[in-house]
């Protein structure tokens, strides 16, 4: 067994031993989800940190996902490289960001168990680093056509085409393409218009204002509660906002520990974005979230959570946690909720409109969350009700493998939900059944 085997090992052990305590102090709760949720007290966990990812197993012959009932799933396209993010272009084509977190230095006895348990999650590895276009040229629900469309990218994420220019969300910045409508691969070289830190939460979304004069772009984290030291988060936990006509561009919304997907809300043009809480607290201390951003708003990190609850693990700013905004609602602890879109009423029958979210399940808590796309319903611009799953079965029941993990969704061709999956590297297709 390798070193890092051996820490593996080693902190899984301990691992279970804090859960196994957890439960016996009740520290096993339900899902703080939706408007009003229950959180428990902070349970720091220090020393004893719990640590639970199952094993990668990807799809055999004719397993799929499971879907809600009155709907049915087929894989878009399969054998990819680590999808993690879908774009729609006008003519029907589908661009797929491929790339995957790239491991830093070990330091301690459980960054080795971790590289070493995201290792075998299929985590982590070596990134693909490039974007494939997809064409179903036939409408029959399956692409017939894969073409590398972008390559020699930097951890590539969101993606977005205004005009003639398609912009690229690398995790050192943002860079524009020129696109000509139809074609299947550019050769031509990129202009970088920012410059972002990359590593750590490395994952940088898109998204077009509605006028498409502007580019909304989430940052994350580079650690969990400010680990390296403030100096080395600035810039980071927050939306920014770029401006394409000017190149101006600036902090929109902070206090955002990993904004990822985002979304706008189409009857009051509200941006919103989920957005992927603190570890350490405890399985459900915070949940994560679904919320409206505000222009120049706070949201905590890393002084508070869900609202103006103080962390006392991080050097206290008073006068942050005053102007710490309350998110909208919850989405349960350590889902790691990424992908977002809204879902117009009538795409999916049995759904109304609301948002749709991509959640990729957890690493850190006794009993795992997420490993499935969930909806979220709206009523005049607001979420309205409890959360139900459009798909499920990507975790085994004994939760010690994973058949897949769902990231990145979009409304497809042909009124369809599409939805990455990037350790069953395939592209899943919802729509209704029969």
């Amino acid at each position: 067994m390798s070193l890092s085997g051996v820490f593996a090992r080693a902190v899984a052990l301990v691992g279970d031993a804090a859960i196994l305590w957890r439960r016996r102090q009740g520290g096993v709760s339900l899902q703080a989800v939706g408007t009003s949720p229950t959180i428990p007290a902070a349970q720091p966990q220090g020393a004893i940190p719990t640590l639970k990812m199952p094993t990668a197993k990807g799809w055999a012959p004719g397993h799929t996902p499971v879907a809600a009932p009155g709907l049915k799933v087929n894989a878009f396209a399969s054998g990819l490289k680590h999808p993690r993010w879908i774009h729609l272009l006008p003519n029907g084509d589908v661009t797929v960001a491929e790339s995957v977190t790239i491991p830093g230095p070990a330091r301690t006895v459980f960054d080795h168990a971790m590289v070493s348990t995201m290792r075998r999650a299929a985590a982590i590895g070596v990134s693909p680093n490039r974007i494939t276009l997809l064409r179903d040229t036939d409408g029959d629900g399956v692409a017939e056509t894969r073409e590398t469309f972008l390559e020699g990218l930097r951890q590539p994420f969101g993606m977005a085409l205004l005009g003639d220019t398609f912009y690229v969300g690398n995790t050192d910045g943002v860079v524009a393409f020129p696109y000509t409508n139809g074609t299947t691969r550019i050769t031509a070289p990129g202009q970088k218009l920012t410059t972002y830190k990359p590593s750590g939460h490395w994952t940088r979304s898109l998204l077009p204002s509605a006028d498409g004069r502007k580019l909304f772009v989430g940052v994350g984290s580079l650690s969990n509660i400010g680990d390296c030291g403030f100096d080395a988060e600035e810039g980071r936990a927050c939306i920014y906002e770029l401006d394409l006509a000017t190149g101006g561009h600036r902090i929109f919304a902070s206090g955002l520990r990993n904004p990822v997907g985002m979304a706008w809300e189409p009857q009051t043009g509200q941006l919103w974005t989920v957005v992927n809480e603190r570890d350490g607290l405890g399985d459900e201390t915070p949940p994560d979230y679904l919320t409206s951003v505000r222009d120049g708003g706070f949201y905590g990190w890393p002084y508070c959570y869900w609202g103006q609850t103080v962390d006392d693990r991080v050097p206290q700013d008073p006068a942050a946690v005053a102007k710490a905004l309350m998110p909208d609602y919850a989405l349960g602890g350590h889902t790691a909720s990424l992908g977002l879109c809204w879902l117009p009423a009538g795409t999916l029958p049995g759904f109304p409109e609301g948002m749709v979210i991509g959640q990729h399940g957890s690493w850190n808590r006794s009993k795992l969350s997420g490993y499935r796309v969930a909806f979220v319903p709206f009523t005049n611009g607001r979420p309205s009700g409890p959360p139900r799953d459009i798909l499920t079965g990507f975790l085994a029941p004994d939760e010690k493998e994973s058949y897949g993990r769902p990231v990145g969704v979009a409304i497809g061709p042909g009124n369809c939900l599409l939805v990455a999956d990037d350790v069953g590297d395939v592209i899943w297709r919802v729509t209704a059944a029969g």
